[in-house]
């Protein structure tokens, strides 16, 4: 939703990837503990009129986040997962608003960086989505190395050496091709895709020996 309220507001209209998961943030004095964890999710559902079950299936752990499954309670049917970074330090946001529903977001900046940060490295491979947003990010957002540099760093996030991204495109076409675009939106060819992220973020790659 972030990414799409981001990219209305620059002015690309055109319907994205859709996405049921949702990414969130935990800043506590202390580390919590799963069960404050999952106890206080639940209880904000529940004082919202939100019939939902949360369970943990991943503990957070350095450079991981926490995980948890929620649930249609009578069916067990999973509805969508949350990935929630614990103890980071507290990105920048901005209020964003969707035909009339007005909540608080990373900045563009801050998502760019979160997920060039994630293509350089080997979960490239698995987190396809990624490039595709970055596809769509390249639209309308300028690249500004000085920025997303700065951003990297007080986010303490690094960029690792773009070996999958530069030299697997093989790998990434085939990961590409298994990921599915629900609903009536277009899939792009992998070739379009590759060689827009790739002239967008040129100035942050490694330059040729």
């Amino acid at each position: 939703m972030v990414l799409k309220a981001c990219l209305n507001e620059a002015g690309y209209a055109e319907e994205i990837r859709h996405t049921v998961d949702i990414d969130a943030n935990w800043n506590s004095d202390t580390p919590p503990s799963a069960a404050q964890m999952t106890d206080s999710l639940q209880k904000a559902l529940s004082q919202n009129g939100l019939n939902l079950t949360v369970s943990l299936y991943r503990m957070y752990g350095e450079g991981r986040s926490a995980g948890f499954e929620l649930k249609n309670p009578e069916t067990e049917e999973i509805l969508f997962s949350m990935d929630i970074d614990v103890n980071r330090p507290i990105p920048p946001t901005q209020i964003y608003e969707i035909e009339g529903f007005r909540f608080r977001g990373v900045s563009p900046t801050q998502m760019l960086a979160d997920k060039i940060s994630v293509i350089s490295g080997g979960k490239v491979f698995r987190r396809i989505k990624d490039l595709v947003d970055l596809y769509y990010i390249s639209k309308v957002i300028a690249f500004e190395k000085r920025e997303l540099l700065h951003t990297l760093e007080n986010s303490k996030r690094s960029l690792d050496s773009f070996d999958g991204f530069l030299h697997h495109p093989d790998k990434l076409s085939h990961a590409y091709e298994k990921f599915r675009f629900t609903g009536n939106v277009d899939k792009p060819p992998f070739e379009e895709v590759y060689c827009t992220v790739k002239i967008y973020i040129q100035d942050i790659l490694p330059k040729k020996e």
